[in-house]
Formats: C-alpha cells, sequence, structure tokens
C-alpha cells in the first residue's frame, strides 16, 4: 500500500463530488449488484445493518428495498456524501452518520451485518478498520465487503512510472487479496472467504479517464499533474505511453481488481 494517503485530500475529494458521483461510478454500481448476491447467499435476515463508506446510499437503497424491515445506518467520511445519501434515502429506515471507518460512534455488537463497498483502498492498512466493524457486530454476524485490489489502474500506474523513468511513484497502490485475507485472520474474523474479479472500462482516451477518476472523487488514484514544465512533460510522456502500450481503436482501458470479502465474528449460534 502507498505509505501516504491524505484522508483529508480524500475526505474533500468525495465531498465536491458527492453530487455528480453515480453518474461516472459505473464500476462502483456492478460491485453494489455483486456484493448484493454475496450477502443474500449467506441467508440473511438483518434487523441492524450497517453500511461503512456508504457513499451517495446506492446499495443502502437496494439493500432497504431487499429488506424493509430492518433498521439501517450508513457511515461515509465525507460530508457531501452523506447530505446526498439522505436524500436520496428520504423515507426509508436508514440514518446517516459522517464517521470514519476507523473510528465508528457505536457501542460494541450494534449491528448483526456489516457491509461496504469502494471504500477499504483508501485506508493505509486495514486492520483498524476491520477491528472496528468485527467490534460493532454481534456475535455470529456477518461482515461483506468489496474493495478495490492491486491489479487496479495497472495500466496507468504503469505508464506513470515509465514516464518518470525511476524517480518517485505517485500514484496510489493497493491492497493484494493476501493481505486482505491475512487483515481478517489478524483482526479474528472467522469462515473467511475472499477472492476477486476482474473489471474493465473502455474511454475514449487517457484525458477521458483521468476526468472520470476526478469526477467520482478519485482523483488521488492518478498522478497530480502540477504546474511546471516537469510535470508537465511527465504527464505527456504518461498519457502518450499509455496510448501505446494499451491503447486501440476502441480507446484505453481501465482495470478494475474487485476484492470480495465475506466472513462471520464468532460466537453465534
Amino acid at each position: 500500500m502507498a505509505a501516504e494517503i491524505d484522508r483529508d485530500k480524500v475526505r474533500e475529494s468525495f465531498h465536491r463530488q458527492a453530487t455528480d458521483y453515480d453518474r461516472h461510478a459505473v464500476v462502483q454500481g456492478r460491485v453494489v449488484e455483486k456484493l448484493l448476491g454475496l450477502l443474500q447467499a449467506e441467508g440473511v435476515s438483518p434487523a441492524r445493518l450497517l453500511d461503512i463508506g456508504a457513499g451517495t446510499g446506492r446499495l443502502l437503497v437496494r439493500l432497504t428495498d431487499l429488506y424493509p424491515d430492518m433498521d439501517a445506518v450508513g457511515v461515509d467520511l465525507a460530508p457531501g456524501m452523506c447530505q446526498t445519501a439522505a436524500e436520496n434515502l428520504a423515507g426509508r429506515r436508514v440514518r446517516m452518520v459522517n464517521a470514519d471507518a476507523e473510528s465508528l460512534p457505536f457501542e460494541a455488537e450494534s449491528f448483526d451485518v456489516v457491509v461496504s463497498t469502494s471504500t477499504y483502498q483508501w485506508l493505509a492498512t486495514l486492520d483498524r478498520a476491520f477491528s472496528e466493524a468485527r467490534r460493532v457486530l454481534a456475535p455470529g454476524g456477518v461482515f461483506c465487503f468489496a474493495l478495490f485490489g492491486e491489479r487496479t489502474l495497472f495500466e496507468l500506474r504503469e505508464s506513470y512510472r515509465a514516464a518518470v523513468e525511476g524517480g518517485g511513484d505517485r500514484t496510489h497502490s493497493f491492497f493484494p487479496c493476501a493481505e486482505v485475507s491475512a487483515a481478517l485472520e489478524r483482526t479474528g474474523f472467522e469462515a473467511a472467504r475472499v477472492g476477486s474479479e476482474l473489471e474493465v472500462e473502455l474511454h475514449p482516451d487517457v484525458p477521458a479517464l483521468l476526468r472520470s477518476l476526478k469526477r467520482i472523487g478519485a482523483g488521488s488514484t492518478a498522478p497530480a499533474s502540477g504546474r511546471g514544465l516537469a510535470e508537465r512533460r511527465v504527464m505527456l510522456e504518461m498519457m502518450a505511453s499509455y496510448r501505446s502500450r494499451f491503447g486501440s481503436e476502441a480507446g484505453v482501458p481501465a482495470t478494475y481488481e474487485v476484492v470480495y470479502g465475506v466472513a462471520r465474528k464468532g460466537g453465534g449460534e
């Protein structure tokens, strides 16, 4: 994982893009549908559910359709996301809370299901957030999540590294499947199952890809374009490398590795 992640920058980025997010977050929408299937396969009937990193409430809308009698809470680091989600979830039994995944403002054993999508890749480590998810789960509760793994945006990251020719790598890096599994074990979850799938988006060109990342608040997954001539040269060379190595008449691909995990907290029947 990247050594440094500016959480304030992440918060502000997603705060600014909250109202525009769903129109551009195509892969994230597919992840929501896949996670719903995984959760239903567990045979749960949640009475108390928590969505960590709820974003615009897309997953909670689908969950409240499936389980209309449950009481649900969504948390998100970005205030703008909380506001947008509250509007999208109006009239449903859902409460939105502005909170950090690494410090949840809930008592122990408050929920019987905890879910999360497209969130944990923004953390420097997984242990604190996974520990918090386990703490707020009741014994026997289910933890079902998805995050972006190490192959995510490899085309962009490899092209940038080629352009800087061994200089500092300013791109975001992501957790491998093995680290996700190890973090679940370290934090005490049981019966964990972790796997990954690749999703590919096509964009007309590299600038369109970079604009798309910015519009979903994920601009920090891409190298920052500075104002200096040297940084402009790097960005131009990165885009040329990307087109040359990965482009086709159909456009340029952007690969996302989605890591899915399901685990339980011990102590249930």
